[in-house]
């Protein structure tokens, strides 16, 4: 008996992300360009040292790449009058500029050495696990010769990225969605050890909260009160370290906070709550290897997720400005 069309196109599109994946390797470069982790990892010291938040801002903007069909470098494309890209979604518009920057100047300096052959997804890829590591992070093999995505929309975005905002159900489906479990989601979260938020992303927990309390109980009380000085002009477009106590080192430390209350976001302060994530809290509060051993493998696997090789993408040429 025949398929259903359905089943074929799934069938068909499975086939096409394991061939995909499977194309990758470790030393893609080792031929066409023997010196590309140099080159990347020269860049990376000089760019974390003369900006400390690099790191955060690279490991933001490989998530967010990722997570929209793929590590493909979409999020790179610019819009133009026929279409709004993805960079230029709501969600998108305070990714940092220096992680921009980052990726332009190693594809400056790889098309300088080998011209038309390394990949911007696999410049982010392999810089952001760098810059992990520099930061104290876990080392984890990166997987090479991805590539560029030919297109880029904004329409793609929503529902792919999670939001403060969004109940803890919302956010475990969407990660579910994308084959990955409730620890590899909790530990992905933990990229929140390093970087900062907006004041506007959590002002609704210390201003109004209810009419019973000022603030979200669920914070301890002293850390709610120091966020209302700081923001108290949330408008300036204020921001708050998401690791209090050491934001710029990639550690633990975010889990032993929102045991504390010490959490910055009402999506990571739920997990503590959430009888389904609340386990791997306290596993990673009190085990660090444990943390970063979970981080590791949740990295490579979502860095592998709907790559693009051969002909469904291409190698961006030349130089980028953005």
């Amino acid at each position: 008996m025949a398929l259903p069309l359905l089943s074929i196109f799934l069938f068909s599109t499975l086939t096409l992300f394991c061939l995909a994946e499977s194309e990758l390797k470790v030393d893609y470069y080792n031929k066409t360009c023997p010196q590309f982790e140099k080159i990347i990892q020269e860049i990376v010291v000089d760019k974390q040292l003369a900006s400390p938040t690099t790191a955060a801002g690279a490991l933001r903007l490989f998530f967010h790449d990722c997570m929209v069909a793929g590590c493909d470098a979409s999020l790179l494309i610019s819009s133009n009058s026929f279409a709004q890209a993805e960079r230029d979604t709501d969600i998108n518009l305070s990714l940092p500029g220096d992680a921009f920057d980052l990726v332009a100047r190693a594809k400056t300096a790889l098309e300088l050495q080998c011209p038309g052959v390394v990949s911007c997804a696999d410049i982010l890829a392999v810089a952001t696990r760098d810059l992990i590591t520099m930061v104290g992070g876990p080392f984890y093999n990166v997987s090479l010769g991805r590539k560029d995505s030919f297109e880029s929309y904004a329409s793609d975005v929503e529902g792919h990225i999670a939001r403060p905002n969004m109940t803890m159900d919302t956010i475990i489906n969407m990660f579910a969605s994308k084959n990955l479990s409730v620890q590899e989601m909790v530990a992905l979260v933990g990229a929140h050890t390093i970087g900062f938020s907006h004041c506007s992303e959590f002002s609704k927990r210390i201003f109004k909260f209810s009419q019973t309390s000022e603030f979200d109980p669920s914070m301890n009380p002293t850390y709610a009160q120091a966020l209302q000085k700081l923001c108290a002009n949330y408008s300036k477009d204020m921001a708050a370290f998401n690791d209090v106590m050491t934001p710029g080192k990639f550690d633990n430390m975010y889990y032993i906070n929102l045991q504390k209350g010490l959490g910055l976001l009402a999506s990571d302060q739920a997990m503590v709550s959430d009888q389904r994530t609340k386990p791997f809290v306290e596993l990673f509060a009190k085990d660090q290897d444990a943390f970063f051993k979970a981080f590791a493998q949740a990295m490579e696997k979502v860095s592998v997720y709907q790559v693009k090789t051969g002909k469904m993408g291409e190698v961006l040429f030349g130089f980028i400005y953005v």
